[in-house]
């Protein structure tokens, strides 16, 4: 939630960085968006995983279950390129972070931690249909249509679970560490209001939804050291991994600043 305030004082503090009644709304052809969009992840198959490690080592234990994944931030930087006054061509790059833990004490001395994290550096291409503007004053505002490609590059789940000295009675099978990479390939589409003013810097709220699955994954298993605090070894596993859906709705919130 923090990160979502300072966003939200960002797009205040441009909204009012304005120029005298008198001049007119900025609309400069090149433009660097920065945005936060708080985004629904599908996740489906990573989900069930954590369903099932539930249902077999955390509930007949009477311990709490581990949260499931269904909701990240999505941060982005993009270049928007108007070539006329009502298209644009975009590209950008971006990430998503989500994250469930917990943490146990079963005894004195005794903890286990455990989490369930998910990053994935979305790249995308596309264009952009502007529709007629309003404009008042110092002011214009402009729906958009938007629609392109998507690749989830450098996607990644991390499954770990550390256990500090614990014993026969108290264990869930030691400490371990996987981690899950691949790519995959996706479009997305969006629609919202563009609005400028007699500034360099414009906001952008809107919808957007992505679709972009990394069905080819693989694993990587690591021995952790006694406490946690570094690797022995690593294995790549034989088995492929879990598919990292990332596809989702999210609230676009966007900073533009022309160039």
């Amino acid at each position: 939630m923090k990160a979502f305030r300072r966003f939200i004082w960002l797009v205040l503090l441009a909204a009012l960085a304005v120029r005298p009644a008198a001049a007119a709304p900025e609309v400069h052809r090149l433009n660097l968006v920065l945005s936060g969009i708080p985004s629904q992840l599908i996740a489906t198959d990573l989900n069930n995983f954590i369903d099932n490690y539930n249902n077999t080592v955390l509930t007949p234990k009477g311990l709490e279950s581990l949260g499931n994944i269904r909701f990240g931030w999505y941060f982005q930087a993009e270049l928007r390129y108007f070539i006329r006054p009502t298209w644009a061509v975009s590209a950008g790059v971006g990430q998503i972070h989500s994250r469930s833990s917990n943490e146990y004490l079963p005894r004195i001395s005794q903890a286990i931690d455990q989490r369930v994290e998910v990053i994935t550096v979305p790249v995308h291409v596309g264009g952009t249909y502007y529709l007629a503007p309003f404009t008042q004053g110092d002011f214009q505002a402009r729906a958009y249509l938007g629609a392109g490609f998507t690749a989830a590059t450098n996607s990644k789940i991390v499954l770990e679970r550390l256990e500090f000295q614990t014993d026969s009675a108290t264990t869930l099978g030691g400490s371990v560490r996987s981690k899950t990479r691949g790519e995959g390939p996706g479009y997305y589409l969006e629609m919202g209001g563009h609005m400028f003013f007699a500034s360099r810097y414009s906001v952008m709220i809107g919808l957007m939804y992505r679709s972009a699955i990394a069905r080819h994954t693989h694993v990587i298993n690591e021995t952790v050291t006694p406490g946690g605090v570094g690797t022995e070894a690593e294995t790549p596993s034989p088995d492929p991994g879990i598919p990292l859906d990332s596809s989702g709705l999210g609230l676009r919130m966007g900073l533009g600043i022309g160039f």
